[in-house]
């Protein structure tokens, strides 16, 4: 009787778009705000200190949690001195105004008292806790939806109190840059100069050169978003992996991976925007480089910026096996 042999199955590898990116403690607390328990935040935010980018990080996901739920204002009504309700009261003002002109559509301006009274809740949170960079940061992301932006001179003020208190803060950073951006209040050039001279000025081992990569993707996806239903834009095969992006991408990865500490651990706060290195190097062809970033992630996706190109799930598995990454 012959014998029937199994054919062996291997699992294909399968990408973590896990929301906290790893961080644990985060994702209890994000539970704690859905049950209406607000103890819990309190707690993570307090032993979080001032690891600024690490705070921002579990701030920023924080609030896009407690957007729909009054956890945050019943933590106001407990405990209405302390500085990290204030915080996060408004960091969640900002995703529910957002979230309401996201409501309302494209080209349809915000109320411009809610605006005003969300910019008078971080100004109020920026005196509540004033060595925190979040609460300024969370100006900076409000004053995209100003019809025609903010006076310079208050967007000037607002950068440079988060720089003043995280001279390198990368959020505050990003959140500037996209307001420069052509999708908001800039054009292609007044971004990329943004994110080329804040670049030029970090440390070793810091993520802000990444801004470049990021200004990258703004402009893809500014471009595709325009030419929706009028068929492929021509020249953007080219648009990863030109003489100046490919440039750009290898002097980010020397500046940031080189200059951090070996065989250091990716944190939770770095693997958006490392994924935006990986997606720079995949589509700009840098074999090496990818390789390298894709395994430094392991199976931590985000969906930004590989949502912008396509399925993020089958561009993340494709180019990993087309890489050989282990």
């Amino acid at each position: 009787m012959p014998v029937r042999r199994r054919s062996a199955r291997v699992a294909r590898f399968t990408p973590d778009f896990d929301p906290d990116y790893g961080d644990r403690a985060l994702t209890e607390a994000r539970h704690d705000i859905v049950i209406g328990r607000w103890q819990g935040v309190r707690d993570l935010l307090a032993a979080t200190g001032d690891n600024w980018p690490r705070r921002t990080h579990r701030l920023r996901l924080l609030a896009h949690a407690a957007a729909g739920s009054s956890a945050v204002e019943a933590w106001r009504a407990a405990e209405p001195d302390c500085p990290d309700a204030a915080v996060l009261r408004a960091a969640t003002e900002v995703v529910r105004v957002f979230d309401t002109a996201i409501a309302a559509g494209r080209g349809t301006a915000v109320d411009r008292g809610r605006l005003d009274a969300t910019v008078d809740t971080c100004l109020a949170a920026a005196q509540a806790a004033p060595s925190d960079p979040m609460p300024w940061v969370s100006l900076l992301s409000v004053a995209r939806l100003y019809e025609g932006g903010v006076p310079r001179r208050e967007l000037r003020r607002w950068f440079d109190e988060v720089r003043r208190r995280d001279p390198y803060h990368t959020e505050g950073h990003a959140q500037l840059l996209r307001y420069w951006s052509a999708r908001w209040h800039g054009t292609h050039g007044t971004m990329y100069d943004f994110a080329r001279d804040a670049a030029g000025v970090a440390p070793p081992g810091s993520p802000l050169p990444v801004l470049v990569q990021v200004a990258r993707v703004e402009e893809y996806r500014y471009i595709a978003d325009g030419a929706l239903g009028r068929g492929p834009v021509r020249g953007f095969d080219q648009h990863w992996k030109h003489e100046l992006a490919v440039t750009e991408l290898r002097r980010t990865y020397a500046r940031w991976i080189g200059g951090r500490e070996p065989d250091r651990p990716v944190e939770p706060e770095e693997v958006v925007d490392l994924n935006y290195l990986a997606h720079a190097a995949c589509y700009a062809g840098q074999v090496e480089v990818a390789r390298e970033l894709l395994g430094m992630l392991g199976p931590r996706a985000s969906w930004v910026p590989w949502s912008y190109t396509g399925e993020p799930a089958e561009q993340f598995v494709r180019f990993r096996e087309g890489l050989g990454v282990v």
